[in-house]
């Protein structure tokens, strides 16, 4: 996605709350999601989008996260943790707290390794999440 300008530098991404790395980490994987299935697919938008719920709903979200947790960096684990641990007054009505929770640490990863222009990194995120 390099024809949208990440402006705020790396200490100024690590200031934001985990709930902006989510909420920037749930359009990425979606994004991530249905490039995905459009590359390997030729059905219609409706099945894209049944196909690509399977992917981005909270439990399957967690699931993934779970999965991950032995490739990530110390680094990535605590952006993890901190995601997982933050105050957040919302809950899915299709998740329960704890999937809830792992799904916003999916998330803020995702969107702080976006943030951080950690390109390369989000790529074999990416990759695993397809291969696990």
């Amino acid at each position: 996605m390099d024809f949208i300008e990440r402006k705020k530098a790396v200490e100024d991404v690590k200031m934001l709350s985990p709930l902006v790395w989510a909420y920037i980490g749930d359009s990425v994987y979606e994004m991530f999601i249905r490039v995905n299935l459009v590359n390997h697919s030729n059905a219609k938008p409706h099945k894209l989008h049944m196909e690509s719920i399977h992917y981005v709903k909270a439990k399957a979200q967690a699931d993934t996260l779970k999965k991950l947790q032995e490739h990530l960096t110390e680094a990535e684990i605590e952006i993890v943790k901190r995601g997982r641990n933050v105050q957040n007054h919302h809950v899915a009505k299709n998740a329960n707290v704890a999937d809830y929770a792992m799904s916003t640490a999916f998330e803020a990863l995702i969107g702080y390794l976006y943030l951080t222009k950690q390109d390369e990194r989000l790529q074999e995120i990416f990759n695993l999440c397809m291969e696990l």
